[in-house]
């Protein structure tokens, strides 16, 4: 009996290590229909036999724990840069995938708790129920929606072209459905239960063919031609210039080589997150030197860069994205809202820098939050260009990164050197194509050791320059399309899609029970 359980739990673990194939930047997608379908037959099966509910948080912790630990392993890779940090490597491992399949386990749990006898309706409500603890992963403390099994059709442009409705959150609660419908054609206990798989089968078509339509009509729009280039930079600098005390002046120079700056042309230059070590906004006018025989009033410099202020004595740092004219002044600046944990800020910083502990990012202290994301408008040689700007992985938050569409682009500047050659940095890009269609806006995106992208309002990726390369993407013409109604409404066209499911539910068990 007891060889039977660890088996079980060996199984549970695998189902959830092979479901992290589907998802970028392997996408094999249909494992999910056997992982999911699997997993679901296991605990409807399980009902039978055990009445004792919280062995099922165990099962779908480890569930979880398989998802996790083979797709996030990457997040260890940040603490190999400084030997401080190399003895967390192994709790990291562990730790992370341990606190999120926690989520995972409470799906599991409150199936379990809110068993329903009919088939239909039980399907439903284990859809519904990870549904919404997804988004509750996504929400609460810092939030990390990271590999939402959305995430599964990341190369299915025209599926995925109906978050621009629904959302992400929506979508993921919608493919939690179809991967889990095999099983109820094996569960059945009728011919009319096969008939939600067709329906979940006809929806995806019909998703597929609004998603072509739109995709064509795109293509088939008129395209402007702007007055101004907005130069995308992607450098390959190596992450040690953190802890080498590299000279500023030499990152500056190789970048002001990679922005191949012509002096006649009205160009934006737009430099990764952080590129620049050691010095702060405040600092880069000291090299204004190797500027001044390149840029001129034609240009802007755009750039991830520290900044700090003093209040009431006491300085704060924050990591800001800030837009310079060509002398160097400062001409606005956004800092950044949502801090990585340990990475930017220590939780519980005093009792944590009393044993040793510091953040990766910088060498003195927490990064400080800023108050609130706005749009900022650059205005000059009488133009107006209106970003959203957003810093690393600001970009994988669904419904939260604005509340105002009345901007032109969104910009993303990142670091991804802290996670190596992992599938780490190829997963933060995937998320600017989601943000590209639910906000139906072009995502601009530059990157050091990353991807950097120009992508367009349908999730199509025009120009890039591949990870760890370097050089640049010019940006000087689009087509516009209206605005989402998922950039209209937001998350509350989740909270539309939960009270169908619930309609669902009951109407299926009023059908049995009459």
């Amino acid at each position: 009996m007891k060889i039977k359980f660890y088996i079980e739990l060996i199984f549970l673990v695998l189902l959830g290590v092979f479901t992290s194939l589907s998802l970028p930047p392997f996408n094999y997608i249909i494992v999910n229909f056997l992982t999911f379908s699997l997993l679901y037959i296991f605990l409807v099966k399980k009902f039978e036999v055990y009445t004792e509910k919280r062995l099922f948080f165990l099962y779908g912790w480890l569930f979880g724990f398989g998802y996790f630990i083979s797709n996030l392993y990457w997040i260890s890779i940040s603490l190999t840069f400084d030997e401080n940090f190399k003895f967390l490597i192994p709790f990291t491992i562990i730790l992370v995938p341990g606190f999120l399949a926690l989520f995972y386990g409470l799906v599991t749990y409150l199936f379990a708790l809110l068993k329903l006898k009919k088939n239909l309706s039980s399907f439903f409500l284990f859809s519904l129920i990870f549904g919404i603890i997804e988004f509750i992963r996504g929400s609460i403390l810092t939030g990390f929606p990271w590999n939402l099994i959305a995430f599964s059709f990341s190369n299915q442009l025209e599926i995925l072209n109906i978050i621009s409705i629904i959302g992400t959150y929506g979508f993921n609660l919608f493919c939690i459905s179809l991967f889990t419908s095999p099983s109820i054609f094996i569960l059945r206990e009728n011919k009319k239960d096969i008939s939600v798989c067709f329906a979940l089968f006809i929806i995806t078509i019909l998703f597929y063919v609004l998603g072509s339509q739109n995709l064509e009509k795109f293509n088939n729009q008129q395209v402007k031609k702007l007055e101004y280039k907005i130069r995308i930079l992607s450098s390959n600098i190596n992450i040690d210039r953190f802890y080498n005390n590299i000279d500023p002046a030499t990152a500056i120079e190789e970048l002001i080589e990679i922005s191949s700056i012509k002096k006649n042309e009205k160009i934006i230059f737009i430099w990764p997150e952080g590129i620049i070590p050691g010095i702060s906004q405040d600092q880069l006018k000291e090299f204004k030197w190797l500027f001044e025989n390149k840029f001129n009033e034609n240009h802007l410099l755009a750039i991830g860069i520290n900044s700090k202020k003093d209040e009431n004595k006491i300085i704060k740092y924050f990591n800001s994205f800030s837009i310079f004219d060509h002398n160097l002044n400062l001409i606005n600046s956004y800092n950044k809202i949502n801090l990585v944990p340990f990475g930017e800020f220590l939780p519980f910083e005093k009792l944590l820098k009393s044993i040793g502990l510091k953040t990766i990012t910088n060498e003195y202290q927490s990064y400080s939050r800023g108050e609130e994301r706005k749009i900022i408008n650059m205005k000059y040689n009488n133009l107006s260009v209106k970003i959203l700007p957003l810093i690393c992985y600001e970009i994988i938050y669904s419904g939260k990164i604005f509340t105002n569409s009345n901007f032109d682009y969104i910009v993303n500047i990142s670091e991804d050197g802290w996670f190596g050659k992992s599938i780490g940095p190829k997963q933060h890009f995937i998320h600017s194509i989601f943000r590209a269609i639910e906000s139906g806006k072009y995502v601009l995106r530059s990157a050091n050791n990353g991807t950097t992208a120009i992508i367009n309002p349908l999730g199509v990726i025009e120009k890039k320059v591949d990870i760890n390369k370097s050089g640049y993407v010019d940006f000087y013409e689009l087509t516009k399309i209206e605005t989402t109604l998922f950039a209209k409404f937001g998350n509350k066209i989740f909270g539309f899609i939960i009270f169908l499911y619930i309609f669902l539910i009951f109407s299926f068990m009023k059908l049995r029970n009459e």
